[in-house]
């Protein structure tokens, strides 16, 4: 039965106002005072012993720079946690005050926060709200608990791409398909990237965040649908390559806090998007550097020294998943890297305990983690058939070649699905899925061996069979002779929830030389066609294509290369 109750009026008579002062009513073009503030209050879901609740307040008197909400519980409820507004609590009486964020509220503007509460008994409505100590006319809404209206999300569900169709970028979409044979793949889902502040809001003519969320809503229609969404611009970041880097300094971690993560969420916590199901990519190339690319280790960088002594990766990492993690709709992955950067033994038990500690930090919890993914934006092959890790020739484990370099993995899903069983160890949920970004590592065309390498050596055997063509599976930027791999696709292997393209085909990972720029993306010699490599890539030649543009940026010919070395094929 639904709960709607009339809405009752509140009387005109004004009170005073949080400052001290008093507000007046504002006329309807009847000349009728109409209610200076109203409050839609919804609870969402309900069990037992708890719910979430949904609230939007609408201000129909005078502007406000900042504001603060007040209501009284009949029964014993009490807020356990909020996202877009500051909740506390004293007694029955609750207080729910603006974000930095979202103080500006204008005559006839709208701001809309929830929260979680513990409960016993009954859970009775609240009768009155006031904003600002005015008394606000009130409105559960409609449809209580069990009856859920169009934008209202149910729990979490264990795989969130099971069952559901996946968000198309328009945007990427038109690039491909301008692209001659790219309408074969235009209509693929691939991952909306916010890796600059000004990407919320949309820049450059580019769609922002809402934008985005909006266009999801027209494509959902009556069933599900999942949005890809990547969280990329921590203070610092990607402190081993410069082609990466971004727009916060090492110690900005205040403003990623408040001028990039709070505005996220305040966007996803919206109650007009909580039918979508959200997945964010957390932090791409960010905590396996605190593992692998510091102290006395060859591959250390001075910059990744500064973010490991200063917390500010794991600080960044744990408010995010914990902002984003109090929207319902959400689904946290946290990057795991690759089996080529997390493969080796003092590398993946560590790389998991320090994902663990970013999500017991600020606040976050591991139950803000809904899984994990690997290889994004990069190109390790899926799966190579035609050796494992326990195979020798020459007399010689395959561990032993210079391709594997003792690494206990040879391809990513063996990968994914052995550090999936190591988060899980490391105190994760059993539960937790994860994710391959398979966008770019079909590794397909003419150069795909069709069977073993020679047996001669392990070299041999190993280098006539892979499918990576790469000189070194440190090698990450605009890799030559690459191709699309599997096609997102949902639940494809034990443990993993999807094949997905989170790295959207066709974009640069960097510029092969120097072009100045204003998003704080630097030039790597990664990029470089002729750079002859580092400790992170053995020393080999880099591999990348030339003439690339800054990373983001559309690089036609990597697309072509990419359609004609797809596998499967197209």
């Amino acid at each position: 039965m639904s709960r709607t109750r009339t809405a009752l009026l509140a009387a005109l008579a004004l009170v005073a106002g949080a400052a001290g002062t008093s507000m007046a009513a504002v006329p309807d073009d009847s000349g009728v005072q109409a209610v200076p503030c109203t409050v839609d209050y919804k609870v969402q879901n309900q069990w037992s012993t708890g719910f979430t609740a949904a609230v939007t307040i609408t201000n129909n008197g005078a502007a406000k720079s900042s504001w603060a909400a007040k209501w009284s519980y009949a029964g014993n409820q009490q807020v356990t946690n909020g996202w877009n507004s500051r909740i506390t609590q004293s007694g029955s009486s609750v207080t729910a005050a603006n974000e930095t964020y979202n103080g500006t509220l204008a005559t006839g503007g709208s701001v809309s926060f929830g929260f979680q509460a513990s409960y016993s008994g009954s859970n009775a409505l609240p009768a009155t709200f006031t904003l600002d100590g005015v008394t606000c006319n009130v409105d559960d809404g409609g449809g209580g608990p069990g009856e859920p209206g169009p934008g209202t999300p149910g729990s979490r569900v264990d795989n969130p791409y099971s069952g559901a169709k996946v968000y198309v970028n328009p945007e990427w979409s038109a690039n491909a398909a301008a692209e001659p044979g790219g309408s074969r793949i235009s209509n693929q889902p691939t991952g909306v990237w916010l890796d600059r502040t000004a990407a919320i809001a949309g820049a450059g003519g580019k769609m922002g965040l809402r934008a985005h969320l909006d266009e999801a809503l027209k494509q959902k229609g009556s069933g599900e649908l999942v949005v890809q969404l990547v969280i990329y611009n921590l203070p610092g970041r990607d402190c081993s390559a410069l082609a990466s880097n971004g727009e916060l300094g090492p110690t900005e971690i205040d403003k990623y806090k408040t001028q990039y993560i709070d505005p996220i969420k305040a966007i996803l916590a919206d109650s007009k998007y909580a039918g979508l199901r959200i997945v964010t990519t957390i932090e791409i190339d960010s905590l396996p550097n605190l593992v692998t690319n510091v102290g006395s280790r060859p591959t250390a960088v001075p910059q990744c020294d500064v973010m490991k002594a200063n917390g500010n990766y794991v600080k960044g990492v744990g408010y995010a998943l914990n902002k984003l993690g109090d929207v319902p709709n959400v689904y946290n992955y946290v990057d795991a890297g690759h089996h080529g950067w997390l493969g080796w033994d003092d590398n993946f038990a560590p790389s998991a305990a320090i994902m663990k500690e970013a999500a017991t930090a600020e606040g976050a919890t591991v139950n803000d983690v809904h899984g994990f993914i690997t290889n994004t934006a990069n190109y390790s092959a899926l799966k190579e058939n035609n050796f494992t890790i326990n195979d020798t020739a020459g007399g010689k484990s395959v561990r032993e070649s210079k391709w594997v370099d003792w690494n206990r993995y040879v391809d990513e899903l063996s990968f994914a699905q052995a550090f999936r069983a190591q988060a899980v160890t490391a105190g994760f949920n059993s539960n937790i899925g994860m994710l391959i970004d398979t966008s770019r590592n079909g590794w397909g065309g003419a150069a795909r061996p069709t069977g073993p390498g020679a047996t001669t050596t392990v070299d041999t055997y190993v280098d006539g069979g892979r499918y990576d063509r790469r000189f070194n599976t440190g090698n990450w930027c605009n890799q030559a002779g690459a191709g699309l791999g599997e096609r997102p696709k949902a639940a494809p292997a034990t443990g993993i929830d999807a094949y997905v393209w989170m790295k959207p085909p066709g974009e640069s990972d960097g510029s092969s030389s120097l072009i100045p720029n204003d998003e704080g993306k630097g030039f790597d010699r990664m990029c470089d066609p002729t750079y002859t490599g580092n400790p992170r890539n053995n020393h080999n030649m880099s591999g990348a294509l030339g003439n690339a543009p800054i990373s983001g940026k559309w690089f036609s010919a990597q697309f072509q290369q990419l359609m004609q070395n797809a596998y499967p094929a197209l």
